[in-house]
């Protein structure tokens, strides 16, 4: 026990000393416009899941098309440097984060999108920043579920936010579609033994979960496997009922990620280059 809360410590560590180095930099990076200010928060996802000892195995990739939007199901705060380390792409977050200690701020530098759902007038001007982002040619994530799930099972999505689409048809003006990617997320192992529907919920952070609890038990607790799964992407255009493609994408999520938790995810038949 007492080598694991070594390991814990150095691995916290590590992280802050990441989190010093790169902020400063980032920050200078998005006053001055650079594009590197999309390109460090991958390499800050890719470095934090080496502290962490996680492992991601990505089957197909994000598709190269634009305008791109990127739905994915939702199990834990992994799932940022999961999807986050596979290219250059920015977040749809709830509000709260953005006052998190720490985190609320990294996630501002990534210029996360935040979207506050018990405000249903929120909605339209967080479709204008994501049809903003994706007109402007980068993926946008939308954890579709609108919450987190126990990792063991695919919520229902909702629909509100993929009204984006046609912002971002109407921001483009040249674009005829917006293509919209199922993307899966499953955790597997930890420690090299598959986890199974008593033990993903321990990595899966959800409910009334306490976040430095769980990060700790994280740290603590030995290297993680996830898979990432990402789907053929769809085109929505402006006559798209966006319910219609919610359930289309929920199902391919829902079919991807029983696949990986099986231990038998899919290829994807036409894979996608990649745009890391």
């Amino acid at each position: 026990m007492a080598h694991r809360r070594l390991r814990a410590a150095a691995s916290a560590v590590a992280l802050i000393v990441a989190v010093v180095a790169l902020a400063p930099v980032q920050m200078l990076m998005l006053r001055l416009g650079r594009p590197s200010a999309e390109t460090i928060p991958l390499r800050f996802h890719r470095l934090a899941l080496r502290i962490v000892g996680m492992r991601v195995r990505v089957i197909g990739a994000p598709a190269s098309a634009r305008p791109l939007l990127i739905a994915s199901n939702h199990c834990s705060w992994l799932d940022i440097p999961v999807l986050g380390s596979v290219c250059r792409m920015c977040f749809v977050a709830k509000s709260e984060i953005a006052d998190w200690p720490v985190f609320g701020q990294l996630a501002k530098l990534q210029r996360s999108i935040f979207v506050d759902r018990s405000r249903r007038t929120a909605t339209a001007a967080v479709n204008r920043q994501m049809a903003e982002r994706m007109a402007a040619g980068q993926p946008v994530v939308l954890f579709a579920e609108g919450t987190s799930s126990d990792g063991n099972r695919v919520l229902p999505f909702r629909t509100a936010l993929l009204g984006a689409t046609r912002n971002a048809l109407a921001a483009s003006g040249e674009a005829a579609v917006v293509w919209v990617q199922p993307v899966s997320i499953a955790y597997t192992h930890r420690n090299g033994l598959p986890l199974g529907r008593l033990g993903r919920p321990f990595v899966a952070w959800y409910g009334d979960m306490g976040f430095p609890r769980h990060l700790w038990s994280i740290l603590r607790d030995g290297a993680i496997d996830a898979t990432v799964t990402f789907g053929e992407p769809i085109a929505a255009e402006q006559a798209t009922d966006r319910k219609r493609l919610a359930a289309t994408i929920e199902r391919e999520v829902r079919r991807l990620t029983n696949a990986a938790l099986l231990g038998r995810p899919e290829e994807p038949a036409r894979p996608a280059e990649d745009v890391a």
